[in-house]
């Protein structure tokens, strides 16, 4: 696992412009490393030169669905809330009035208004596996949805993985977790990028001294990693690593994932579109880093397959009128950062190959409470996919008149799973063995992808 760490008062990430970001060698002193196992995949099978892709952006903390994406205009005040749907260009598709730039390209996603079966935790773990908490995992706990892309589909480039995350970690812990390979195995583990608050603990090992713009600073770059070595040396922990576990730590030293990582390498036009980051943690979430939907877009550039990351807090009901005072903040920088990478996609003409899903862990209650904010409310939920070579420029389902519940074409979050893993080049019939030898599938048998979509 290797994590670039993330999230200091002073600059963005990957801006260089002069804040520190460490680079961080964790699990098992490179044995428990994604990037040796795929490797070793890469040794044993080809890869083609294009490929499929999927971009995961969850939004942690709940958000609320009401006020962005399926707003009840007609409803009493106390239920409609603040807020104003605008029409798109999508007739009949309306959003909230703080997503003006989306609303400008509204045929380049489609909306699910009626996902029905949030599990009603405060976590990441349906969004990046599809499976509620509850549901009785197999031995080796159930894949997120990167571990499967990297195992039937190996990595497009040796030196970038195929399952990478953005993920930062998070005081709420639930929110910041990418999943893992679950009974796939650690070498389908997400190649972490990103870290915590930098009073968080961390058992990784350190490589100090080193930031992102100075990646290029071979000589630098050398010594911290003879130091690293030298560290676990030191523990034993290098005793009996093989030529995978080796060559893993020549992606250091490899510019195709740190030039992904760089922005300076990119366009600075292209860059100031999506906004301007904001690195600190509020609270137990994710910070403000708009321009990780650029580096998403670039990592998937240079070969990653899947792409999970964490944005913003959207716990909003613990003060008064919170939910409005934080959306006001909040909507805007989505709207920004999304249609930027929406625009990036279809530009470069990566939007049949590229999906994007963006959603939380459940919705909101269409009821405003005590403190004029909204409580949590898994009995609807709303998702916004594009990408990928779907039917887009579409509404998918629809809520009573105060967005209770779905009243139209319910739709279940292993649906959407299955939709973008057939989308990516995943065959559903794909068959894996649990550590107790019985069979698994990436969806449960019967689960197809939303015909709406294909």
């Amino acid at each position: 696992m290797l994590t670039i760490f993330g999230g200091h008062r002073h600059g963005g990430f990957c801006d260089s412009i002069g804040r520190r970001d460490f680079l961080t060698i964790g699990g098992m002193a490179l044995g428990g490393l994604a990037l040796p196992q795929i490797l070793r995949a890469e040794a044993t099978q080809g890869t083609g030169r294009s490929h499929k892709a999927i971009i995961n952006v969850f939004l942690p903390g709940g958000p609320p669905h009401i006020d962005m994406w399926d707003l009840k205009p007609d409803a009493p005040a106390e239920i409609r809330g603040e807020y104003s749907p605008i029409k798109t260009t999508v007739p009949g598709m309306e959003i909230c009035e703080l997503f003006p730039k989306l609303a400008a390209m509204a045929e380049r996603f489609a909306i699910i208004r009626s996902l029905s079966d949030s599990d009603g935790e405060h976590s990441a773990y349906q969004c990046m596996t599809g499976r509620k908490r509850g549901q009785q995992p197999p031995p080796g706990g159930w894949p997120a949805m990167g571990a499967w892309a990297s195992k039937l589909k190996g990595n497009v480039n040796p030196s970038v993985p195929a399952h990478v995350s953005l993920m930062y970690k998070t005081g709420a812990r639930g929110w910041g977790e990418p999943g893992d390979g679950g009974f796939l195995g650690m070498g389908h583990t997400p190649f972490r990028l990103v870290g915590g608050k930098e009073n968080l603990k961390s058992d990784n090992m350190v490589l100090q001294g080193v930031t992102l713009d100075r990646l290029q600073d071979r000589d630098t770059l050398r010594s911290s990693l003879d130091r690293f070595r030298r560290q676990a040396d030191t523990r034993g922990s290098m005793d009996g690593l093989d030529e995978f576990a080796q060559k893993a730590m020549g992606i250091l030293t490899t510019s195709k994932l740190a030039d992904a990582l760089d922005l300076s390498k990119e366009d600075p036009k292209v860059v100031e579109k999506y906004g301007v980051d904001d690195p600190e943690f509020e609270r137990d979430g994710a910070p403000r880093m708009c321009r990780n939907f650029c580096i998403a877009r670039r990592l998937v550039e240079a070969g990653a397959r899947v792409v999970s990351m964490n944005f913003i807090r959207w716990d909003w009901h613990g003060g008064d009128g919170m939910n409005f005072i934080n959306s006001k903040r909040d909507f805007p920088l989505l709207d920004s950062a999304l249609s930027s990478l929406l625009t990036d996609l279809h530009e470069r003409g990566l939007d049949r190959d590229v999906a994007v899903v963006v959603w939380g862990e459940f919705g909101r209650t269409p009821r405003l409470n005590n403190r004029n904010s909204r409580d949590h409310w898994p009995q609807a939920n709303c998702a916004v996919v594009a990408g990928g070579g779907m039917r887009l420029g579409q509404v998918i389902g629809r809520t009573n008149k105060y967005a209770e519940h779905p009243v139209e074409r319910p739709v279940q979050f292993q649906e959407v799973f299955a939709t973008l893993y057939a989308k990516a080049g995943l065959n559903l019939n794909t068959r894996e063995f649990d550590l107790r030898g019985r069979p698994q599938y990436l969806v449960e048998p019967g689960i197809e992808p939303m015909r709406e979509l294909m």
